[in-house]
């Protein structure tokens, strides 16, 4: 069959192209402003692509058009295809007829983690010998890619709750028919998409009647919203957690207490080792080759839909102990003259505090910088300034760039990068704004000093800032 992907070089899109191509499709796509390293994977993959976007690249007709959920009408291709009636489609529909309807999925959802517990459930399952498949939304480290169509009948996917297409405004993870699903934690995000809490809260709560009886449930037990939907939800539930999270719990706790806990936590520069205590029964010690205590939250789910999927506790040992993470999360870009440069794809407040948690724990004793730009449509919210106010005075040091899209908000609405850095100050942390990537890198290499750890938090490119910051400090 020929699949033709419009809007093949977003991350989702172009592993399905992949997928595809390893199913033996023949696979066609076009984009607009492709470059590497989506270019260079299309390429390496034998998939022809069109950096632009025209009817001319619909010649000869494909049996199948996927849109991809960045397009919308007013696209002469996508209006090309509904001129000629050619039949469209989503990337998570084809995801679900091609290869999920007949595999066992694990499903992995959450406001934050979904990419890394993704892929360590992934490598844990590799390291059991059960080959799965798996579409996770970063790059993983330990398989140097984010597909693989694998020999097992596990299919592990990253369940994202943003919306699927301009046609079906309903999230792509209500596609994805887990067999196993996991929901690290739910708290409010996408406000492009989602009106309110409620709406949001919906979205999670339809998720998780999705699951079979035969099925099962893991859920974080750290959020209120979490744990609430999962009382109500049809399949078996295995609570997770680390040992505070019971005081929080207040009446859950007990739930807590049958399902899985990490205790006695020991973080240190190479990860962190911790003891699992599940049903009351304190299980072997595991080592995660990863810092912070969110980290440890993945692992712990990670390793519960695992073992509910049939890996052994050496399995989840091995697989814990030799994750390498995923691109963009907490990676290291590079060193000069003592400063460290990383980056992470942090953007929501929750998620900032946990990466420069994750950071002093790995770097203990030095000075963290933090380097943060407002660009997804939740980042540059007024609503969320308190939150971000939180989270970044964790830092000795705070650079913040100006708002991605500042023409889309009021005064009323949107975040103030220099209110906020002055609120940062007041409270103890010194904190600039600069309104040009020029002018934080001119400003970040003036003031470091070696042993410095530079945080760059961001979920796009944030204008090559990582490359030019580590060029100005050598």
């Amino acid at each position: 069959m020929h699949y033709h992907l419009i809007g093949i070089a977003g991350t989702a899109m172009g592993s399905l192209a992949g997928l595809l191509r390893a199913k033996g499709h023949r696979v066609t796509g076009s984009d607009h402003g492709v470059y590497p390293p989506m270019s260079t994977l299309l390429d390496d993959m034998g998939i022809p692509w069109v950096d632009g976007f025209s009817p001319d690249n619909l010649e000869p007709a494909p049996d199948r058009v996927v849109v991809g959920n960045a397009i919308s009408r007013g696209n002469p291709e996508l209006e090309a295809v509904l001129d000629r009636r050619l039949y469209y489609t989503s990337a998570a529909v084809t995801l679900k007829e091609e290869f999920l309807r007949d595999r066992r999925v694990l499903a992995v959802a959450g406001t934050h983690g979904k990419t890394t517990t993704t892929s360590m459930l992934a490598w844990i399952l590799e390291c059991a010998g059960l080959s799965p498949s798996f579409l996770i939304g970063g790059v993983s480290e330990n398989f140097g890619t984010s597909f693989r169509l694998g020999e097992g009948d596990l299919f592990v996917v990253e369940a994202d709750e943003y919306d699927t297409a301009y046609f079906d405004k309903g999230p792509k993870m209500w596609h994805y028919l887990p067999w196993i699903a996991v929901v690290n934690n739910i708290e409010f995000d996408h406000a492009d998409i989602y009106r309110d809490d409620v709406a949001y809260r919906f979205a999670f709560e339809r998720f998780v009647n999705l699951v079979p009886r035969s099925g099962r449930l893991v859920v974080g037990w750290d959020t209120p919203v979490a744990r609430e939907l999962a009382r109500g939800a049809p399949a078996p539930v295995l609570p997770v957690g680390l040992a505070g999270d019971t005081t929080e719990a207040g009446p859950d706790a007990s739930a807590l207490r049958s399902g899985w806990t990490a205790l006695d936590l020991d973080p240190g520069p190479d990860g962190t080792t911790f003891t699992v205590r599940s049903a009351g029964v304190d299980r072997r010690p595991l080592t995660l080759a990863a810092s912070g205590r969110f980290n440890v939250r993945n692992a712990l789910a990670a390793a519960a839909a695992a073992e509910a999927a049939g890996a052994s506790w050496e399995a989840i040992g091995e697989g814990l102990q030799t994750f390498r993470s995923v691109r963009r999360r907490m990676e290291v870009r590079g060193e000069v003259d003592g400063v460290t440069v990383i980056d992470d794809f942090a953007h929501h407040p929750t998620a900032v505090a946990a990466t420069l948690e994750g950071v002093r724990d790995r770097y203990p004793g030095r000075r963290v910088v933090a380097v943060f730009e407002p660009r997804s449509y939740t980042a540059q919210l007024r609503r969320f300034e308190s939150g971000y106010r939180n989270a970044l005075g964790a830092a000795d040091r705070v650079w913040l760039a100006g708002l991605f899209r500042p023409e889309r908000y009021d005064d009323e609405t949107g975040l103030d990068p220099e209110r906020l850095a002055a609120d940062l100050t007041t409270d103890g942390t010194p904190a600039m704004h600069r309104s040009t990537v020029e002018a934080l890198v001119d400003g970040i290499a003036g003031s470091a000093t070696p042993g410095d750890v530079v945080v760059i938090m961001s979920n796009g490119g944030f204008g090559g800032i990582h490359g030019r910051l580590l060029d100005r400090l050598g």
